[in-house]
């Protein structure tokens, strides 16, 4: 199972970057620490743009989240390019390319009622049928108000690994960090039928940030 539980959040002052990618900080340093030390300038450069690339990756800024209870929030980075209304309510779907923050934040606030695994495969997560075929972790909530709601985290081409920060039973707030997804990846969010969408396919949005849908949104 490809699924691991750590610990969400930093300390105070720390670096706003995801704990999950100081191994491969600190093995990027020592590589490049090594080019340096044996002056191989051009393997040098090419470790340190490698570096900057794992770095960009796995960058985890704060975020001011809208506090209100009855909107939909983003749980992902990205580009929306699903958007639709159906008769359990809506879907809306973001793409992560590799240059988005992949530290995914719960849409509403609520319990964690259901979380369940899905092994597969590794299709480019832009493809609709990687909602499918890709190795997935869906995660189900209810609200304070019995409002039921979920969304999937799925790997994508890149993606071997899906972290999560929660586990079922765990009661989070809207905007709290809930995983991540390492390197390419896909967030498909159910919405309920009561919150109007106020995203469209083609937009960028931001996790904890952008409003996906609402009541007078």
């Amino acid at each position: 199972m490809n699924v691991e539980k750590a610990l969400s959040g930093r300390p105070r002052g720390a670096l706003p970057l995801a704990r999950e990618g100081w191994p491969f900080i600190f093995s990027m340093l020592a590589v490049l620490g090594v080019m340096l030390w044996l002056c191989w300038w051009i393997p040098a450069l090419l470790a340190a743009i490698l570096l900057a690339l794992v770095v960009n990756f796995f960058r985890d800024p704060e975020r001011n989240t809208p506090v209100r209870n009855d909107v939909y929030l983003a749980p992902a980075d990205g580009r929306v390019v699903r958007a639709d209304y159906s008769d359990a309510g809506s879907r809306v779907d973001i793409f992560m390319n590799v240059f988005n923050v992949h530290v995914n934040r719960a849409p509403m606030t609520g319990r964690l009622t259901h979380m369940q695994y899905f092994p597969g495969r590794f299709i480019n997560a832009s493809f609709d049928k990687a909602s499918e075929h890709n190795e997935r972790n869906r995660m189900e909530m209810e609200t304070d108000n019995g409002q039921q709601f979920a969304f999937t985290q799925i790997a994508g081409l890149l993606a071997r690994r899906i972290v999560s920060y929660v586990a079922v039973g765990d009661y989070v707030t809207a905007g709290q960090r809930i995983g991540m997804i390492r390197f390419g990846s896909r967030v498909n969010c159910e919405i309920p039928a009561d919150l109007e969408l106020c995203v469209r396919a083609g937009q960028q949005v931001k996790a904890g940030k952008t409003i996906l849908a609402g009541k007078n949104a």
